[in-house]
């Protein structure tokens, strides 16, 4: 069994409160291709006959992350705060546009605008005023605008969601903490391909980036703050 990690460095995590005055809810890559068993990475894999490898998956997506980042896209929206949608894939059609790392997978999973691959699953479809933006790196940081829209709108915290905890949604969150943005990772909103995963990224988050909270635990700070 390995040891738990060492608290001496948590005495000097950046401490913040999130309120929807100057919060934001950031949805991370909850689309078809790769958030639905159906398309993308699943239908990739069911062809495969290795569907079942990646049930840990969608089955976290299916029961946690999507409806939790509903529910806290809803209250956000009914408190006033901001919810912002990032995507990832290829802005044209011949993926010209994909970086060297991501172009098979992109290619793979059929991830380019306009193809269902790259829509987002519609049980969190976007509302009106809900802003998207899309990515053709990791961290929405690294190819979307999204400091500047966030700045403009007064947005100094940001609380995380999506897909995968291990890849694009820690990425996003680390680099807007590197902005000096409180930023908050959803332990029961975020997902990826294993337990182990799940919790080393957690862990990770927790010394020095940022805070991690429940659903409940974000409600709750949300609505004591209104």
């Amino acid at each position: 069994m390995s040891a738990a990690a060492p608290g001496y460095i948590d005495a000097y995590t950046r401490q913040f409160r999130i309120s929807p005055a100057d919060t934001a809810l950031v949805i991370v890559d909850l689309q078809y291709a790769s958030g639905s068993r159906h398309h993308g990475l699943g239908k990739l894999l069911a062809a495969a006959g290795t569907l079942a490898d990646a049930e840990y998956r969608f089955a976290r997506i299916d029961r946690l992350v999507v409806p939790n980042s509903k529910r806290l896209a809803d209250a956000f929206r009914a408190l006033g705060a901001k919810v912002i949608y990032v995507t990832y894939g290829c802005s044209v059609p011949d993926f010209a546009d994909a970086p060297v790392q991501l172009r098979e997978w992109l290619l793979a999973t059929d991830n380019r605008v306009g193809s269902r691959e790259h829509e987002i699953v519609d049980e969190i479809k976007p509302h009106a005023n809900d802003l998207v933006l899309n990515k053709n790196t990791m961290g929405a940081f690294g190819s979307t605008g999204i400091d500047a829209h966030l700045k403009s709108m007064g947005v100094r915290n940001i609380v995380v969601t999506g897909v995968s905890t291990n890849n694009c949604v820690g990425m996003t969150a680390m680099e807007a903490s590197d902005r000096q943005y409180g930023v908050v990772l959803v332990s029961d909103a975020t997902g990826t391909c294993s337990d182990e995963m799940q919790l080393a990224i957690e862990k990770t988050f927790r010394r020095l980036w940022g805070r991690v909270l429940d659903t409940a635990g974000v409600l709750a700070e949300m609505q004591s703050a209104r």
